[in-house]
């Protein structure tokens, strides 16, 4: 059974089983979706659930399962994804900036535009919203490659910094009806970055230097977050990714 009351920042508590539950079961982060979508919040509007984490903890492969898994039980278009990651600024403006080494940092984002249209999504419930993406091959955001439909119930918004105690980020939280920390170790999420890093074309020497210079720091920058959240999930269990790229 699940809990209907409300828990801290007004999110649903968890269900009363959940801690008997193995860490990282996919199949309870589906039921926790659904259980918002289908809760008394859910029938009165669109629900947000977001997913917080450091790099590679595998937040949007499991954000990609989450709405896939939503759209089969709920028909099509019920859930739809806006990730953060679309909104990295491009190569020119952290060129301009001279940030092209700090790529991944709080700084590097267009935060205030993640959070203009995350307001939106909120809100708009009578055209077609557009979310962007960010293309690891291009190392780019690419416009639009999401949609969220009229008839979109639940919207999965996915990132590193949604669960940072500070503005803009707080208030994008605000908007959530939960929010999840994706936690995964740290060798996992070494191995995964290196991955990442030389599969873009960086020699390893290269890669390490960034994760070590880089990915690291903003990585124990985003845990500070953890405690703000509804549930700690630890996506052990997850099905690879659907592209066959390293998670993020």
């Amino acid at each position: 059974m699940y809990d209907e009351g409300n828990g801290a920042n007004g999110a649903i508590t968890r269900p009363a089983d959940a801690e008997r539950l193995p860490d990282g079961d996919f199949d309870v982060a589906v039921a926790r979706a659904l259980h918002l979508l289908n809760g008394r919040e859910g029938r009165k509007g669109r629900i947000i659930l977001g997913l917080a984490g450091p790099p590679a903890a595998g937040k949007s492969t499991l954000a990609g399962h989450l709405v896939a898994e939503v759209v089969r039980r709920e028909g099509p278009d019920a859930a739809a994804c806006l990730p953060l990651d679309g909104f990295h600024l491009s190569n020119a403006q952290l060129d301009r900036l001279g940030l092209r080494a700090r790529k991944g940092a709080p700084e590097t984002f267009d935060s205030c535009g993640y959070l203009a249209l995350l307001s939106r999504v909120t809100t708009e419930r009578f055209r077609d919203v557009y979310a962007p993406d960010f293309d690891r091959e291009l190392d780019e955001p690419v416009a639009a490659r999401h949609v969220i439909r009229p008839h979109t119930r639940l919207v999965v918004t996915e990132g590193n910094y949604l669960a940072v105690p500070a503005a803009p980020w707080q208030e994008a939280r605000r908007l959530m009806r939960e929010l999840w920390f994706v936690e995964t170790d740290d060798t996992t999420r070494g191995e995964r970055l290196l991955h990442r890093h030389q599969g873009g074309g960086q020699p390893r020497e290269a890669a390490l230097r960034r994760i070590a210079a880089n990915d690291h720091p903003n990585g124990e920058y985003v845990k500070a977050g953890r405690a703000g959240c509804d549930w700690v999930l630890r996506p052990a269990h997850l099905p690879p990714a659907a592209d066959g790229r390293s998670v993020l």
